[in-house]
C-alpha cells in the first residue's frame, strides 16, 4: 500500500513540477502561446475609440496622391500642411515619415536636370538668391511643435556620433540604459531640420516572432542614449515637458533585493505609464476607426473643422498600401504604421493601460501548486470522469478569471501554469490508476488463458453474449509452418530437452506471428497454425502474412548460429533447423468453435487444409515457403517467384504456388532482376518441353539464387534431365500432381 501510494505521488509530482517550472521560467514556446490568448482576448473586446480622444491622422492616402501627385511631395506643400496645423492649434505635429534626403523638386536641382547650355545658364541665374524648398520647410519648422521621425538600424556604418535630443532625463534607481534594446546605427532627417525641430522620435517596431506588434518601445537606446519612440516624444512636446522620469529598479519604495531587473514605469509629463523591464508598453488596441483619419487633400483645402486640430496631437503618415508601412496587431492583419502610433498615444492618455503586475508570476505560481496538489489529492476518489468534470470546471473558471481581469481591469493573468498543473496532474493519475485496473484485468486474463485463446479473452471481456458457439465466414491468410526432419531431431532428446528446444523455438515464431497482427490458432506439436484478418479486420493480410513468413526465416537463421555456438563450446554436432510455411487466402469459418463447455477461437475450411498442403509441399520443392496466387497478389512487391502449377493432394484444381526470395528491397535490386530473368526463361522452356533449355537455365538460376530457394532449381534440373530425349505427351499441360501430403 505505501509503494503504490509513493508511485503516485511520484507521477503526479512530475507533471506538477514541469507545471510549475514553465510557470517560472516562461520559455519562448510558453510564451508564445500565452501571446496567442491575450490576443483572443483584444480581438473579443478591443479598446472603444471615442472622438474626444486628443489624436488625429493626416492621412496621405490614396486620394491625396491622386490629387498631388506620387510621395514623396516637395517639402512645400509639407511645409503647408504644418502651417495649417499650426495656424488651427496643433499642440503637437509628428511625421511617421523620414526626411533623411534632400528634397527632389529644390530649384537648383530641377535646374540641374537641364541640358547644359544658355537655357540651364538662364534659370540657374534666375533661381540664384531664391530661397531652397528645404530650407523653407526648415523656417517653418522653427516656428511650430514638430516632432520628426529618425530610425535605429542595427547596422553600425549607420552610426552618427550622436543623436541631438531636445528632452533631459531623470531616472530613480537603476540607469535606465542597462534596459532599453539596443542598436547600433541610426538614420536622422537632414540637420538643418533636427535642429529647426522641437523633438525626434524612432520610428522603430519591436515585433514578436510573429511579426505582431504587441508591444511599443518608450525608450530605445543608441549608444550612451535613450532615444524616444515617435509617440513618446510627441505625448512630450504637446505637454511642453523637457524631462522624461523614469523610475527602474532599486528605486526609493521599489525593493529588487539589489538586483537589476529593469523599468518599472515612466511620466511623460503629467502621464505616468507603467512598462515591463526594457521600457515597453504593451498596447490595448481597438479596430481602425474612420473618425481617428483626416485627408490631407481635404486639409490643404480647407475642409477640416478647426475643432478636428486644435489642442490635438497630429501625426502625419500613409495609410496607403503602395507606400509600405502596414503592420499586423493583435486584432488586424495590416495596420498602418501611423494608426499604431496614434493608437500608442491614445493608450497612454485613456487610462486604459494593459499590465502585468509584478505579483501575477507569484500568484500563477501558487495558483498552479494548490489546484495540482487537490487533483492529485481527489483523482483516487473522483474517479477518471469526477477528475475529467471537476478538472474542466476548474479549467474553465481560470479562462473567465483572466477574461473578467482583462476585460474589466486591464490585467494580464495567465491561466496555462495554473491549467497546465491541474492538467498535467490529472492524466498521470488518470494513467496511472488506470494501469493499476489494467494489472487487475490482466490477472483476471491469464487466469483464464489457460483455457481460452487471449483473443477470445478480449472479445469476452467486451461482449459477453459470445459465450456461445458459432462463427462466421471471412477472407482469412492461413499460415502452417512445421520443423523440417523433426522425428530426427527429437531421437537426440530426452523428453525434457526436446521440451525445452520446441519452446526455445516456439517463442520467436510466436513472437513474429503476433508482432505481424496475425491470430496465433493453435500448437500442433512442432508445427504452428495462424491466420490473418480476424477477429480484427487487417486489410492487408496478405503482406502481413507474407512478412510474417520472412520474419520467421530470419529468426530461423539466429536460431540455428545460436545451436552452432552452443555445439562448438560443448564440442559436439549442431542440430539444423528448417522449417516449411504454407500459406493460403479464402474464405474460411471462423469463430468460437468446440463444444458447449470447452471452445477455442479457430478457423475451419478448405483454405486451411491448403495452407496445411502448402507447407507438405515445401519439402518437395526444396523452398521454405509456398504461396497460392492470392496470397501473392496481396503481398505485391515482395521477391515473389513462380514455382509450379501444381494439383495439390485431395484437390483437383491445379494452383498457380510462388514463393519468396526476399523482402522489398531485395525486388528493387539488380541481383533479384537477375535471378528472375533466369528463372522466368526456366520455366518458359520448361513449359514448351524444352527440357534441355530449362535444365541449362535452371543451373543458371541456381548460381544466383538465394540459399533458401536453390534447391528448386536441382528440383528443376533433375526433373528436365529425366525428361530430355523422352517423347512429349500430346496432353502435357506442365502441370505437377502430387500425391503425397
Amino acid at each position: 500500500m505505501i509503494r503504490r501510494h509513493a508511485l503516485y505521488a511520484a507521477a503526479v509530482s512530475i507533471p506538477l513540477l514541469a507545471a510549475l517550472a514553465l510557470t517560472l521560467w516562461q520559455p519562448r514556446y510558453y510564451v508564445v502561446i500565452r501571446n496567442n490568448l491575450f490576443d483572443l482576448y483584444q480581438q473579443a473586446q478591443p479598446r472603444a475609440w471615442t472622438p474626444d480622444l486628443p489624436v488625429r491622422i493626416v492621412d496621405i492616402d490614396d486620394a491625396s496622391l491622386a490629387e498631388f501627385g506620387q510621395w514623396p511631395w516637395p517639402r512645400t506643400r509639407i511645409a503647408e500642411i504644418i502651417s495649417r496645423l499650426t495656424e488651427d492649434g496643433a499642440a503637437a505635429i509628428a511625421f511617421d515619415v523620414m526626411f533623411a534626403e534632400s528634397d527632389r523638386t529644390n530649384p537648383e536641382a530641377l535646374a540641374a536636370l537641364l541640358p547644359e547650355g544658355p537655357v540651364r545658364e538662364t534659370v540657374a541665374k534666375a533661381i540664384e538668391g531664391l530661397p531652397g524648398n528645404d530650407a523653407q520647410f526648415a523656417d517653418v519648422l522653427k516656428s511650430s511643435p514638430v516632432v520628426l521621425g529618425m530610425v535605429l538600424t542595427p547596422n553600425p556604418a549607420d552610426a552618427p556620433p550622436e543623436v541631438p535630443m531636445k528632452f533631459g532625463v531623470a531616472a530613480a534607481g537603476d540607469n535606465p540604459l542597462l534596459f532599453a534594446p539596443k542598436l547600433a546605427g541610426a538614420v536622422l532627417p537632414l540637420p538643418p531640420f533636427v535642429a529647426a525641430a522641437s523633438g525626434l522620435g524612432a520610428l522603430n517596431w519591436l515585433p514578436d516572432g510573429d511579426q505582431i506588434v504587441r508591444h511599443v518601445p518608450i525608450f530605445l537606446r543608441y549608444r550612451d542614449q535613450l532615444v524616444p519612440s515617435l509617440g513618446a516624444e510627441a505625448l512630450r512636446v504637446a505637454q511642453g515637458a523637457s524631462t522624461y522620469v523614469v523610475r527602474s529598479s532599486n528605486a526609493s519604495g521599489d525593493e529588487a533585493y539589489g538586483t537589476h531587473t529593469g523599468m518599472l514605469a515612466v511620466r511623460i509629463g503629467a502621464i505616468e505609464t507603467p512598462t515591463d523591464a526594457t521600457g515597453e508598453v504593451r498596447l490595448r488596441v481597438g479596430p481602425t476607426e474612420p473618425g481617428r483619419f483626416m485627408s490631407a487633400a481635404k486639409l490643404l483645402a480647407g475642409k477640416v473643422p478647426r475643432e478636428e486640430i486644435e489642442g490635438r496631437i497630429i501625426l502625419v503618415g500613409s495609410s496607403a498600401a503602395g507606400l509600405l508601412d502596414l503592420r499586423a496587431t493583435p486584432i488586424d492583419d495590416a495596420v498602418p504604421g501611423v494608426e499604431i502610433q496614434a493608437q500608442f498615444i491614445e493608450h497612454l492618455v485613456s487610462g486604459a493601460r494593459l499590465a502585468r503586475p509584478d505579483w501575477a508570476t507569484g500568484a500563477e505560481l501558487v495558483l498552479a501548486a494548490l489546484l495540482g496538489i487537490a487533483m492529485a489529492v481527489a483523482l483516487p476518489f473522483a474517479g477518471a470522469v469526477g477528475g475529467a468534470i471537476a478538472g474542466g470546471l476548474v479549467v474553465a473558471a481560470l479562462f473567465f478569471a483572466s477574461w473578467w481581469a482583462f476585460g474589466n481591469w486591464n490585467l494580464l493573468l495567465d491561466p496555462f501554469g495554473p491549467v497546465a498543473s491541474a492538467s498535467g496532474v490529472y492524466v498521470a493519475g488518470t494513467m496511472l490508476l488506470y494501469s493499476a485496473e489494467q494489472r487487475q484485468k490482466r490477472w483476471v486474463r491469464d487466469a483464464f488463458g489457460r483455457f481460452v485463446s487471449p483473443a477470445v479473452i478480449e472479445q469476452l471481456a467486451s461482449d459477453p453474449a459470445r459465450l456461445v458457439l458459432g462463427g462466421e465466414t471471412r477472407t482469412l491468410t492461413v499460415m502452417f509452418t512445421d520443423v523440417r526432419n523433426f522425428t530426427s531431431i527429437s531421437e537426440r532428446m530426452d523428453a525434457q530437452e526436446l521440451t525445452r528446444f520446441m519452446n526455445r523455438y516456439l517463442t520467436p515464431m510466436t513472437d513474429v506471428v503476433l508482432a505481424q497482427g496475425g491470430t496465433l490458432d493453435k500448437y500442433i506439436g512442432d508445427a504452428i497454425m495462424a491466420f490473418w484478418n480476424a477477429p480484427l479486420d487487417d486489410p492487408a493480410h496478405g503482406a502481413h502474412a507474407a512478412g510474417a513468413a520472412l520474419a520467421m526465416l530470419n529468426e530461423l537463421e539466429g536460431f540455428n548460429r545460436a545451436l552452432r555456438e552452443e555445439a562448438d563450446a560443448a564440442g559436439s554436432t549442431a542440430i539444423e533447423v528448417r522449417n516449411g510455411i504454407g500459406l493460403a487466402t479464402g474464405d474460411c469459418c471462423v469463430g468460437n468453435l468446440g463444444s458447449t463447455k470447452r471452445f477455442d477461437y479457430s478457423a475451419l475450411g478448405d483454405t486451411v487444409n491448403l495452407a496445411s498442403r502448402l507447407e507438405g509441399a515445401t519439402k518437395f520443392y526444396g523452398v521454405d515457403v509456398l504461396a497460392t496466387q492470392t496470397t501473392r497478389d496481396l503481398a505485391d512487391g515482395l521477391a515473389w517467384l513462380e514455382v509450379d502449377v501444381t494439383r495439390v493432394k485431395g484437390r483437383a484444381q491445379p494452383q498457380r504456388l510462388f514463393t519468396l526470395a526476399g523482402d522489398a528491397a531485395f525486388a528493387r535490386s539488380p541481383d533479384f532482376e537477375r535471378l528472375n530473368a533466369r528463372h522466368q526463361a526456366m520455366l518458359d522452356a520448361y513449359r514448351r518441353a524444352d527440357f534441355v533449355k530449362a535444365e541449362a537455365q535452371a543451373v543458371r538460376a541456381g548460381r544466383v539464387a538465394p540459399r533458401g530457394i536453390a534447391r528448386l532449381y536441382n528440383v528443376y534440373a533433375e526433373r528436365c534431365r529425366l525428361r530430355a530425349g523422352q517423347p512429349v505427351e500430346e496432353t502435357w499441360d506442365a502441370v505437377t500432381t502430387l500425391d503425397e501430403k
